[in-house]
Parts: C-alpha cells; sequence; structure tokens
C-alpha cells in the first residue's frame, strides 16, 4: 500500500511540473494560489500588527509607488500572456517597516515589506525598484510553492496535507517553507538557483516599470561595499556572492531591455 501511494505521488509530481514564464525554467508546484494565499495574507497581517511601520512618509510613499508601478508591469504581462486568474489572485501591498535589518521581502500574493535598513542600500528611485522588482520577482514564480512543494516530496506523505492556518501541520509546513515569523519577520533564504532567476526577471519588470536597469547591479556594489571585509549583511548572506551578482545583472541588461520591449504592451480588456 505504501508503494503504491509513493507510485501515485510521484506521478502527481510529474504532473504537476510547470514552467517559470520569461525564463522557461521547469519547476515543481504541487500547491495551488487557493491553497497557499489565504495563509499568506494571514501571516502578512499579522506581521504588520507585530512590527512598527516607518514614520518617514517619503520613503513609505517612495515604496509604495514604486511598488504600485511594478506591480502593474507584472499584471501588464501576466493578462497579455494567458495568466489572468493569476493576475486577479495577486493582491498588491507594500510597506516600510521600521527596522535596522537589510532586508526585504514578498510573500506569494504580492505582499511586500522593505526595512528601512535597506533604504541606504537602495540610494535612490531606481535602486528601490531593482529590489522590489527582485522581491516580487520571487512571487511571481512561485519560488515559495516550489519550495513547499520540494518539502512535500521529501515527506512523501505531505501531499495529503492542505496548506491553512489552523493546523499546526500546516503551519510547520509554512515555516518551513518561508520561515517568516510575526516578531522575527526574517525569511529562510531562496536557493541560489531562485535568486539568479529573480535577478533577471526583476531586471526585466523594473525596466518594464520605466526605471534604469543599470541600478540593479549598482545596488549590490553598494551592498558589496556596505560589507567590507566584516561579516555580510543577512540580506547579502542569504544571495549568490556580490560579485557573481553584479556580472550577471550587468551581462543580462541587454536581453533584459529586449524582453522588456516585447511584453511592455498593453493589457487586452
Amino acid at each position: 500500500m505504501k508503494k503504491m501511494i509513493a507510485l501515485a505521488f510521484v506521478a502527481t509530481i510529474l504532473v504537476q511540473c510547470s514552467t517559470v514564464p520569461i525564463t522557461g525554467r521547469k519547476r515543481l508546484n504541487t500547491v495551488s494560489d487557493a491553497q497557499v494565499l489565504p495563509a499568506s495574507f494571514a501571516q502578512y497581517e499579522g506581521f504588520l500588527k507585530e512590527n512598527k511601520l516607518s514614520k518617514d512618509a517619503s520613503k513609505s510613499n517612495q515604496i509604495k509607488r514604486v511598488g504600485k508601478k511594478i506591480s502593474e508591469a507584472v499584471d501588464r504581462f501576466m493578462r497579455t500572456n494567458g495568466m489572468q486568474a493569476e493576475a486577479e489572485a495577486y493582491k498588491w501591498e507594500f510597506n516600510l517597516v521600521e527596522d535596522k535589518t537589510v532586508n526585504a521581502w514578498c510573500l506569494p500574493g504580492g505582499k511586500v515589506v522593505f526595512y528601512t535598513g535597506i533604504m541606504p542600500i537602495c540610494a535612490n528611485e531606481d535602486g528601490v525598484a531593482a529590489v522590489m522588482g527582485h522581491e516580487v520577482a520571487h512571487a511571481f514564480a512561485k519560488h515559495g510553492q516550489e519550495r513547499m512543494s520540494t518539502g512535500q516530496l521529501q515527506q512523501l506523505g505531505g501531499v495529503a496535507l492542505a496548506l491553512g492556518t489552523r493546523n499546526s501541520k500546516n503551519a510547520a509546513l509554512w515555516n518551513t517553507a518561508y520561515g517568516i515569523g510575526s516578531q522575527v519577520g526574517v525569511m529562510l533564504p531562496f536557493s541560489r538557483t531562485h535568486e539568479t532567476e529573480a535577478d533577471k526577471l526583476g531586471l526585466v519588470f523594473m525596466l518594464m516599470a520605466g526605471y534604469n536597469g543599470e541600478e540593479a547591479a549598482e545596488v549590490w556594489v553598494r551592498m558589496s561595499q556596505r560589507a567590507g571585509k566584516k561579516a555580510p549583511a543577512e540580506f547579502l548572506s542569504t544571495h549568490p556572492s556580490n560579485q557573481t551578482r553584479i556580472q550577471t545583472l550587468r551581462s543580462y541588461l541587454p536581453e533584459a531591455r529586449q524582453l522588456a520591449a516585447k511584453y511592455n504592451v498593453p493589457a487586452k480588456k
């Protein structure tokens, strides 16, 4: 019986492989938006209740302004490429939290947090757009859902789990995938594959939104300068090496510009 269950599970996994738009990478996704988004929205609401929003109106408005433009670019892409249902599922929200941690993140469904500690690294609106594009790209490519799916595969029996917030096992699965707590507010690091993919997608999205793509690499130049010989900042330590990242962003920029021009078309109504 156990062998039959395992075989059925593997067959389900094979069926539920999909492709990340734009990059074309094959991914595993056994969880649906209907399963994961309610938990995501609840987690975000809880985080905001437990953490202090920035009182800097200028910077807070900048986060919301940039987020709106980036999310509109993503929405435009989805609606013109057969992803209308997914576009409708996103509930975009952008907040700046008072915290010296050099970090930013985006939960499934478009729930974004920037920490005030990362704003000096962003330095300008194009820098904010670079970080915003990267974080939004994680949600767009469903990296969290992919990590959940991988966790289910490792657990085998996890295929029977539904992703809710009331069941302790479900909560454990969510924490394994995201590692974000209302009082800590730090997401577990994604894999280097996910990070590089988010860099590339984020570059396309920030270009679609009208920002200067050259600034994406400069964000990581400043991050590297900040780290110096000291231990890297948390946001930096969870990502590929800064030099590799700078090189990747600079070399991908010409292709990203072509893709942005290709995809930056009005959404059909």
